[in-house]
């Protein structure tokens, strides 16, 4: 990682990963620990959140840290015109922490590049979710006992979805084999299939959602077609509904097979799916908070 801070999940190593794994299975087994006493955290939400911004804010009060910052940036000084270099240098004087959620991709590496405290990406764009990242792969871990030879498909907005972008470039350490199901217009971007390509990844593309992929498939990752990244909504309306997982089309699928969703859904996961012992997604995000709490103490050097 450089300067401490948490843009990218390719930030971490092998190892970091798999110590930080470790440290969310003991945060669940005691979350309430007093590690971050005298510390002050800003959370500044330039994009809407729920999940993220409450797990973080969660995790840092169960740390006995405190918390500035704001959900909405029309309530901050950016509404005036005040540029994204002058927040954080502003904020770094109060924060000995700033997790961020911009609109821009490649705003967490800009600002981590002059801020004087660490940052740690709650999401750029399209770009990158590497705290998610960490939670998908705990979700993962706990659910199969390894990360290792899975065969993981990823279904919806792979184009714009960069939990799915996070997620591949961390699990290439551990040999998975991926199906990308996306209509023409979402399709996994070029860069990351050349990313595979390079590492040795086998992975295959679907425009068929098909009992097939679903039945050989060890994670099944679901996304929401994300109507704020779309200029034209009249292509969002033409693509929103193509996929949606029913409890029905779970029949033939493998016992071990544990549905995830970056959440909120939409309409991708009927609701019948709830009920099935399979679907781990509300799961997934408790476990943000112990995955989260292992990032914070990892950036601010506490053991």
């Amino acid at each position: 990682m450089s300067n401490n801070s948490l843009v990218s999940i390719s930030d971490f190593s092998k190892d970091e990963i798999l110590e930080l794994l470790e440290d969310a299975r003991r945060f669940e087994e005691n979350p309430n620990q007093n590690l971050l006493s005298g510390k002050v955290v800003a959370t500044l939400f330039f994009e809407p959140s729920t999940r993220t911004r409450l797990s973080f804010e969660t995790a840092i009060n169960r740390l006995g840290g405190r918390v500035i910052g704001f959900s909405d940036a029309s309530t901050s000084s950016s509404s005036k015109g005040e540029t994204l270099h002058d927040t954080i240098m502003m904020v770094s004087n109060y924060a000995d922490l700033i997790i961020m959620r911009h609109y821009l991709e490649g705003a967490a590496r800009y600002a981590s590049e002059f801020s004087p405290v660490p940052i740690i990406n709650a999401g750029d764009g399209a770009n990158q979710h590497p705290s998610q990242t960490m939670l998908d792969l705990y979700s993962m871990y706990k659910t199969q006992g390894t990360l290792d030879n899975l065969t993981i498909t990823m279904v919806g907005d792979l184009k714009y979805g960069r939990t799915v972008h996070s997620l591949l470039m961390a699990m290439y350490y551990f040999k998975p084999r991926f199906n990308f199901v996306a209509c023409e217009e979402l399709k996994m971007p070029v860069e990351y299939k050349i990313f595979c390509e390079k590492h040795g990844i086998e992975y295959h593309e679907y425009t068929d959602f098909s009992a097939d992929v679903i039945n050989e498939t060890d994670i099944l990752y679901m996304t929401r077609v994300q109507r704020e990244r779309f200029t034209d909504l009249m292509e969002y309306e033409r693509v929103k509904n193509l996929y949606t997982l029913r409890n029905s089309m779970l029949e033939g699928s493998k016992d071990n097979l544990r549905i995830l969703h970056p959440l909120p859904r939409v309409n991708e996961i009927a609701y019948d799916v709830d009920k099935n012992p399979k679907a781990y997604y509300f799961k997934q995000a408790q476990n943000g908070l112990y995955a989260r709490q292992a990032i914070i103490c990892k950036v601010l050097g506490i053991k």
